[in-house]
């Protein structure tokens, strides 16, 4: 009787954690969703969310309308409380450093940005990151005991079993330095490091212009040219973390010297600093890639010349992905995605003309929904699935 009864227990455990990670991979869902996608039946969900409501872990909310007239009572969409915990995202950018603090729904509490070259800066940018965590965690209002995770986006091929982003050019002040081990001394709390397109990809697949997408290419375009990849929902490393180095993929021979040493990469035509440099002939030495992105929305010749050719570029190597990994959707974000079409429609035309028809004809081209978040919330939604959070699982049955 006494091992029935804990074998019940057990299943009654194992089937609140199935409840507990579907709506921490969600963020919101209904019952039916959560009975759908954990395949449990609808009565025993709804015993195990009142469990869940009764100690104050789980809360209901109404869903978003959308602009849509609905017939009926609204949905009521299902969260994880604020009590339940919260995690930190940040995004180690080549020029500043952004930071958010989210509870496990996904509702950002408090964000800070702070601008400076991460590039050069290797430990101070960590100390920095860690005063930017102390404030968004005071702001948000969390107890720090209750901070479970944190997701931290590099920009460079992370290497996960070492804890290092790989030795090169593109980050030469941080070689020597185990970025997850060094923050989580900073800020007392587990920390996931993963590729910053890895976690653009990760943002635009579950809440951005790809949901729902199981195969997508995010193409984060600025300073450099780098890809995160995911086939069958999951992100693609590669055997040792760098995967997605789009920006060093060969397309001249006889090109420039590219920054990690090699001649004609499509980082040395299509990357932002190429085109800025493209164009500073013509317009001056104080040309920036904001400006230039100006002069495209007023309809200038040749910065929307210049931005149609880094297109083309662009779409030649993501047509050879293509016919690989048959995705089905490819995201472009980063900054030189704020050109809009003009950045677009040379992607797909060049992918139209240079894909095998079937390939062509399954992907769709679009412009990241997240803009310049993209990152910093896909180190939320990393640190959200990898967050150790026992108390949840571990709730006293209401009587």
């Amino acid at each position: 009787m006494g091992q029935e009864m804990g074998s019940l227990l057990s299943l009654r455990e194992h089937n609140r954690r199935r409840v507990v990670e579907t709506l921490r991979d969600r963020g919101t869902a209904s019952r039916a969703e959560l009975a759908r996608l954990t395949g449990l039946s609808r009565s025993t969900v709804s015993t195990l969310i009142a469990e869940l409501q009764e100690n104050g872990l789980v809360v209901e909310r109404a869903a978003p309308a959308h602009g849509v007239v609905q017939q009926g009572r609204p949905p009521v969409l299902l969260s994880l409380d604020r009590s339940a915990g919260a995690v930190v995202g940040l995004d180690f950018g080549h020029a500043d450093v952004r930071v958010a603090v989210a509870d496990l729904s996904r509702t950002i509490l408090a964000e800070r940005v702070m601008e400076m070259d991460v590039d050069h800066a290797g430990a101070g940018a960590l100390d920095a990151a860690a005063v930017l965590v102390t404030e968004a965690v005071e702001e948000a209002g969390i107890a720090r005991d209750r901070v479970l995770a944190a997701g931290m986006g590099l920009s460079g091929p992370v290497d996960h079993e070492e804890d290092r982003v790989h030795r090169s050019a593109i980050l030469p002040s941080w070689g020597g330095i185990r970025p997850g081990a060094e923050l989580a001394r900073r800020i007392d709390v587990p920390v996931h490091i993963e590729n910053d397109a890895n976690l653009g990809a990760l943002a635009e697949i579950t809440i951005g212009a790809a949901r729902g997408a199981q195969d997508c290419i995010y193409l984060m375009v600025g300073a450099g040219v780098g890809a995160g990849i995911t086939v069958g929902g999951r992100l693609l490393h590669g055997a040792g973390g760098t995967a997605g180095e789009l920006g060093h993929v060969l397309v001249d021979d006889n090109g420039l010297i590219c920054r990690c040493g090699n001649r004609g990469c499509l980082e040395t035509v299509a990357g932002g600093p190429a085109i800025v440099e493209l164009l500073r002939r013509a317009d001056g030495d104080d040309l920036t890639l904001d400006t230039v992105l100006e002069h495209v929305a007023a309809g200038d010749p040749g910065a929307v010349r210049a931005v149609a050719d880094a297109g083309h570029a662009i779409g030649r190597v993501v047509a050879g992905l293509c016919n690989v990994l048959n995705p089905e959707a490819i995201v472009i974000g980063g900054a030189l995605a704020a050109a809009g079409e003009a950045l677009l429609e040379p992607v797909r035309t060049a992918i139209e003309r240079h894909t095998i028809r079937p390939a062509a004809d399954d992907v769709r081209v679009v412009a990241s929904e997240l803009g310049e978040r993209a990152e910093v919330l896909g180190a939320l939604i990393h640190a959200s699935r990898l967050a150790d959070v026992p108390h949840l699982s571990h709730v006293p049955s209401v009587q």
